[in-house]
């Protein structure tokens, strides 16, 4: 007899503190039961989400952050999409040797493109010739885009993340998850809302915005929860981290440019990060950034420089990546944890006027680093509102535009994630609607069998 098909919601940076102001995401415990997460580092999406979905830790499936140095193309990437980038098997493909005929669907949970789901949705933007960027998704079947947009409006892709970033993309993507459940069905459905990304980031996570932003998700997030609910579907909710206060930004680049290790080249006035011949240099990731040293002699240097640097809590050598399960080809050869309250910025220049254009816009696959700052419109810039709005009439008179709003101050972040929270409130946390599975605390690698014992 086959169990209930199941709901996975990941409802980013959702801890026990933020719970207690969601009641209708509550009440998924009401009937199962709610238990502690272990956290994994980093705490970053890309890498929570893949250690969900197989099991492993990054040792294993490879995701080491949400982006990093591809040491084959010279190049830093963040926020890849391929599937084929997770090297272990995905739960629902285990579930497949059990249940040949099981069905999967995926709204918005990373590494979506070119994944054996049988169905697919995520954000993708229409990139034109001439350098515009318009909003839109990518699904799987291609058909599913239509009825998508047809039915809820295109993908607001600009509410996803961003200076506008709001409740609208996680609203959009509830919904979506809610019309595939009802007319497709999946055994597997995995949904994931980033709302409380936005304003715990910006304000942190102990005022008045992030208990607003809760009550929020928690209309959206609660309304799927009981659709799927009344259609059968045995319920868990999940978080990858919880966001804890900051306000110490780190410049590790600024640093090890400064130490003579990091180099840059020029052009136009502007310089760009040069990996090809830089001793060091770090990918930024939130409170965790992969140091990469390309002379195995400059380590214990490298080492030295990241310790005395103030904010900086661990560095890890390989005994202590091992250890803390990132001992991964893709990793750096030093990783740097952040200190409490800390977080690293990506920036590399040491004066402003010589950043990149792409510094002041949202380029999340531009930038050689995790920017925070992309929340925000500059709040030196007098002007800032009317020059985004004069960007958007050329935008819309079908000229060539270039959105240049994002501050270059790390110090305006009042949020982050990465390393593992003191307090579990603080921490993310699991509800499943099933008690038969209950137990007190999961580790971050159990959730996968988890998925397993209330889905096969």
């Amino acid at each position: 007899m086959s169990k209930n098909p199941v709901l996975v919601l990941n409802i980013v940076g959702l801890t026990p503190r933020l719970l207690a102001h969601m009641p209708r995401v509550a009440s998924v415990a009401h009937a199962g039961f709610q238990a502690g997460l272990g956290t994994i580092l980093p705490a970053v999406t890309c890498s929570a989400q893949a250690t969900y979905l197989t099991g492993k830790l990054p040792t294993e499936h490879g995701i080491v952050g949400n982006g990093w140095y591809f040491r084959d193309q010279g190049e830093v990437y963040l926020w890849r999409q391929h599937n084929r980038l997770i090297e272990a098997e995905k739960v629902w493909e285990t579930a497949r040797r059990h249940r040949p005929d099981l069905t999967a669907a995926n709204v918005c949970w990373w590494y979506a493109m070119g994944a054996s789901t049988d169905f697919t949705v995520t954000p993708r933007p229409i990139y034109h010739a001439d350098g515009k960027k318009d909003a839109d998704c990518y699904t799987r079947p291609p058909a599913l885009r239509d009825e998508l947009t047809n039915e809820l409006g295109t993908f607001p892709l600009f509410t996803y993340w961003g200076p506008t970033a709001s409740i609208s993309s996680s609203a959009w993507i509830a919904q979506a998850t809610r019309r595939l459940i009802g007319t497709q069905r999946p055994d597997l459905a995995l949904c994931y809302l980033p709302h409380l990304d936005y304003d715990l980031q910006r304000y942190g996570p102990d005022g008045a915005e992030a208990i607003a932003a809760a009550k929020e998700i928690d209309a959206v997030a609660g309304e799927l929860v009981e659709y799927a609910r009344e259609s059968g579907y045995t319920v868990v909710v999940l978080s990858e981290y919880g966001i804890t206060a900051v306000d110490a930004p780190v410049d590790i680049n600024r640093m090890l440019r400064r130490e003579g290790l990091l180099e840059v080249y020029t052009q136009a006035g502007m310089e760009y990060l040069d990996p090809w011949v830089s001793r060091a240099f770090a990918v930024a990731d939130h409170q965790l950034a992969h140091v990469y040293v390309n002379d195995p002699r400059d380590v214990p240097r490298v080492r030295d420089l990241l310790a005395q640097l103030p904010g900086v809590d661990l560095v890890l050598d390989a005994d202590g990546k091992k250890e803390h399960g990132l001992d991964h080809p893709r990793s750096g050869e030093l990783v740097a944890v952040a200190a409490p309250r800390s977080w690293f910025t990506y920036y590399y220049w040491l004066d402003d006027a010589r950043a990149p254009d792409f510094a002041k816009g949202v380029e999340i696959h531009r930038k050689p680093g995790y920017d925070p700052a992309e929340l925000f419109m500059d709040p030196q810039d007098r002007f800032v509102k009317a020059r985004a709005a004069l960007t958007l009439a050329k935008k819309f008179s079908g000229l060539r535009y270039a959105m240049k709003v994002v501050p270059l101050d790390g110090a305006l972040v009042r949020g982050s994630h990465g390393r593992t929270a003191a307090d579990p409130a603080d921490g993310p946390v699991l509800l499943c609607s099933d008690s038969s599975v209950s137990a007190a605390t999961f580790e971050a690698t159990a959730v996968r069998d988890l998925i397993l014992e209330v889905l096969i």
